[in-house]
């Protein structure tokens, strides 16, 4: 028998970045707000503390800020044809556990998306004929413009103090700035982080090929910084542990960082921790969320009655537990019909290892996970597409995010991997070596999605998510294109020898080697309910007091890092909720 808890307003399922976003934006309204966390609490003290939180081996290789496996996991296969067989170790993607979520433990690249990312539909039509898409493509456009959206980017950038070099400033291109940039009102919040040697030597070469470097923008604070909320930000330091560990300086982006302090002050506001939410529950008609069920951390069912429902966990987690709900209809790929577990997608990455001679010293323990230096001139619209025949695009770059002694050793491929042989190999290369990166877009298909496995469970007797995903040629044509891009690059910088790793037209999704945790999809939105799960506030077609934030709403995967656009229009769909749902509850926007 379940515990029933005293209803309140609004519940919140999941604690990163969207989820507290929405908590901070409503708690001004005086509503009664429930957040449910299935993690652990963390904060910057003591959790983060220096110098526990640079121990690699329990946070980079053990994945102590991570989603265990053993409890909860997914299946994977590439085709339909396929059996899905469960994921046991997080190698591909690693989603986050625990208060803040993928917040604490990203690198910090803060994109704003390109127009044409959001129009790609319409402008791949218009640019090139409705030809050019393949047949199994199921591009779509976003349900708003830039214009719209462009005062919560500004938003979400000062509440991280974000560090930039803005490359248009209201339709005025600005030196040393991405120049195929949509137009922002404001500077980015403080300066640009500072180049590194390999950054330099990218962009002297990019340059010298008539492209145009720019700094990356960073959610790493390089400058003193009180955000909106009143949250004093610090100054990072360039201590090369940002990827899979919380920041101890309270200079990364993150909701310890920037959000935290400034919502413990809102007594109206709850946040339980270790609550596994079971599913959203619906009235008899299916048509209004009346709560959630979740799992305490004593093992007991608890319902939690409540007015609003928002889904602001990871990807794949809100997928699941719509489809747990059954909220929306579920995709069915033999028939096209149906629309959650719709559009998954990932990225499609690339590289090249440069090695050098020991008059070239790159210092690789010095660094941030978003100091680098990128070229846009081959992402998403910014080049003709016609003689290349693929939809989407990549950026390049050279970052060094950090220099730790486990996983950032970079070395030849015919270096020894252990032993004596293996340690010359470091001494030889750790201050000589670069890399040249590629993050590309990738474009949903019929034949990749999100559904529930009929054979596999959690420890709750709950069905696995299960993943149907694989490259497409698309994908791989252009992997190849930007690898020839990036090779041009390198033989220009020069280094003694240089490796490449791009996918080659054979390869096949595979789930072992750290990609991204840019997973996007399953509950896309739109202006259609027959393609798209939500409306453009991200609030359900078929459940009005329900909303699902984060990546899992992209109609399909841009070359940039998501976090932009995620933060963008959680805080999007909390001004609708301020402005206009809680006013007249109901449908936002009219079928």
């Amino acid at each position: 028998m379940s515990i029933k808890k005293d209803a309140v307003d609004i519940v919140i399922v999941g604690f990163g970045w969207t989820g507290s976003l929405m908590a901070r934006e409503l708690a001004e309204t005086g509503l009664r707000i429930v957040a449910l966390e299935r993690g652990e609490q963390r904060d910057t003290y003591p959790d983060f503390a220096y110098p526990r939180i640079t121990d690699e081996l329990t946070y980079g290789v053990r994945l102590k800020l991570f989603q265990d496996a053993s409890k909860e996991t997914l299946t994977v296969r590439h085709t339909s044809s396929d059996t899905a067989l469960p994921y046991r170790r997080f190698g591909s993607f690693l989603p986050g556990n625990g208060v803040g979520g993928a917040g604490v433990h990203w690198n910090g690249m803060l994109w704003r998306p390109l127009e044409a990312d959001l129009k790609m539909r319409s402008t791949v039509i218009e640019k090139y004929g409705a030809a050019f898409i393949p047949a199994d493509m199921t591009v779509q456009d976003y349900p708003f413009t830039y214009e719209e959206m462009e005062p919560f980017f500004d938003k979400f950038e000062k509440i991280c103090g974000a560090a930039g070099q803005a490359g248009n400033v209201r339709g005025q291109t600005i030196e040393g700035g991405n120049p195929f940039e949509a137009p922002r009102q404001n500077p980015y919040p403080t300066k640009a982080l500072k180049p590194q040697y390999s950054g330099i030597l990218f962009s002297q070469a990019a340059k010298e090929l008539g492209y145009h470097p720019f700094p990356v923008p960073a959610a790493n604070c390089s400058e003193p910084w009180t955000n909106p909320y009143g949250v004093q930000l610090g100054v990072c330091n360039y201590c090369g542990f940002c990827e899979r560990f919380g920041c101890f300086n309270y200079s990364k982006g993150s909701p310890q960082s920037c959000i935290l302090p400034s919502l413990q002050t809102f007594k109206n506001v709850e946040l339980r921790t270790q609550a596994h939410v079971l599913r959203v529950n619906t009235d008899a008609t299916g048509r209004q969320a009346t709560g959630v069920t979740y799992i305490d951390r004593d093992g007991r069912e608890v319902e939690q009655p409540a007015s609003l429902v928002v889904l602001s966990a990871f990807q794949l987690h809100n997928v699941r537990l719509l489809l747990l709900s059954k909220i929306g209809k579920p995709y069915n790929p033999a028939t096209g019909e149906g629309v959650v577990g719709r559009n998954y997608a990932y990225q499609m990455n690339g590289g090249v290892s440069l090695f050098f001679n020991s008059d070239k010293n790159f210092n690789p323990f010095a660094a941030t996970g978003a100091s680098g230096i990128f070229i846009d001139d081959f992402n998403a619209e910014n080049f003709d597409h016609s003689p290349y025949g693929f939809v989407g695009g990549a950026t390049l770059s050279a970052t060094i995010t950090g220099g730790r002694p486990i996983q950032q050793m970079t070395l030849p491929s015919d270096a020894p991997t252990w032993g004596s042989g293996w340690k010359r190999a470091i001494k030889t290369h750790y201050l000589h070596s670069m890399n040249i990166g590629s993050s590309g877009s990738v474009m949903p298909y019929k034949q990749c999605y999100l559904d529930l496995d009929p054979t596999y469970k959690d420890l709750h007797g709950q069905p696995l998510l299960r993943m149907t995903f694989d490259w497409q040629p698309n994908e791989l044509k252009m992997t190849n294109f930007m690898g020839a891009k990036a090779q041009e690059i390198a033989r220009l910088i020069g280094p003694e020898r240089y490796e490449m790793h791009f996918k080659g037209m054979d390869a096949h999704y595979d789930v072992r080697p750290y990609q991204s945790t840019h997973t996007t999809g399953g509950a896309v939105m739109g202006d259609n309910p027959a393609t798209s799960v939500v409306n453009k506030y991200l609030q359900s077609w078929d459940v009005p007091n329900v909303f699902v934030l984060g990546a899992c709403c992209f109609p399909q995967n841009l070359a940039y890092n998501p976090t932009g656009i995620v933060c963008a229009t959680a805080l999007f769909a909390a001004h609708a909720i301020r402005t206009q749902y809680l006013a007249n509850p109901g449908p936002l926007v009219q079928a």
